[in-house]
């Protein structure tokens, strides 16, 4: 499937497409677009890398107002976050096809691309663990896990979503959305491991095992769409060759990956920094840190 400005096609093209037309008029979406000439549509998203600089600056200015706030209390990531779902939801033009249903992309793959490479991250972790017996590893992987979930959990319900206007139904056992909940079950499984064991050492040593093996789904999620005959459309941004997405989508849509990947890694270091004073706080520098708060 290509993702193209609605511009670029004939207005008959868009309104004989009837299965597409329904499903928007259904959703009551879409339904003044069509009236809009192209070269309005076209400059909504000609400024749209402007618009995000300026919310930037305005978003980096309402940061540092506050001389006295700490550095995290407002962290660049959702920065980066909300100023690529401003110019994604609200800037980038319809599809010549969904028109404004398909933005749901701006959450659903950056959530599923970020899912898959946190499972890496939490796979590796695992590794460490096992070969080296280091026990930030285990931290790494515990802390990794919900994140990945969570964002397994958004990859499949905005599919879904997005699926029901797109395929007519909510759900398919499709090899791609079927791989992606076993997934989501791993992630699942390395966090139920972690709560079952009282020996945290044997838990860790568990997780370590289940990440590694779990491995074997990540290139099944990648090439499912390839292998096996499937709903799910190939994959829109390609680095080898012309992505099946316009440049005016594709923009806002490679900054909203790049926030959910500065998100993950700001969540998953937050959870480490718990879990590793849930672990020592009986010392006397857990309490100490206590007691200066």
């Amino acid at each position: 499937m290509e993702f193209r400005p609605e511009e670029e096609y004939p207005i008959n093209h868009i309104i004989t497409n009837s299965l597409v037309t329904e499903a928007l008029v259904s959703l009551q979406i879409d339904s003044l677009s069509y009236v809009y000439p192209g070269d309005k549509v076209e400059v909504t998203y000609r400024v749209g890398p402007l618009m995000v600089a300026v919310l930037g600056a305005i978003i980096a200015v309402g940061a540092g107002a506050d001389s006295t706030a700490e550095a995290d209390d407002f962290p660049p990531d959702l920065g980066a976050f909300l100023a690529a779902a401003f110019w994604g939801l609200l800037v980038a033009p319809p599809d010549f096809r969904q028109g404004n249903s398909y933005r749901i992309i701006y959450i659903h793959v950056p959530a599923a691309v970020v899912a898959l490479a946190g499972y890496y991250v939490m796979a590796l972790a695992g590794a460490v663990s096992l070969i080296w017996r280091i026990k930030m590893a285990d931290v790494t992987m515990r802390a990794a896990a919900p994140v990945g979930a969570v964002l397994t959990a958004i990859a499949l319900v905005t599919g879904a979503v997005w699926g029901k206007p797109t395929w007519g139904t909510w759900w398919v056992w499709d090899a791609r959305i079927t791989s992606m909940l076993l997934l989501f079950f791993l992630y699942l499984g390395v966090v139920a491991l972690f709560e079952a064991y009282e020996n945290k050492t044997a838990a860790a040593r568990a997780c370590a095992v289940l990440s590694l093996i779990g491995t074997v789904n990540i290139p099944i999620i990648y090439k499912s769409v390839d292998w096996w005959y499937s709903l799910h459309q190939p994959a829109s941004i390609k680095f080898t060759g012309e992505s099946a997405i316009d440049s005016s989508m594709l923009y806002p849509l490679l900054l909203m990956i790049g926030a959910f990947y500065c998100l993950f890694a700001l969540t998953v270091l937050l959870n480490m920094r718990a879990e590793l004073l849930w672990r020592h706080r009986d010392s006397a520098w857990v309490q100490q840190l206590v007691g200066d708060a």
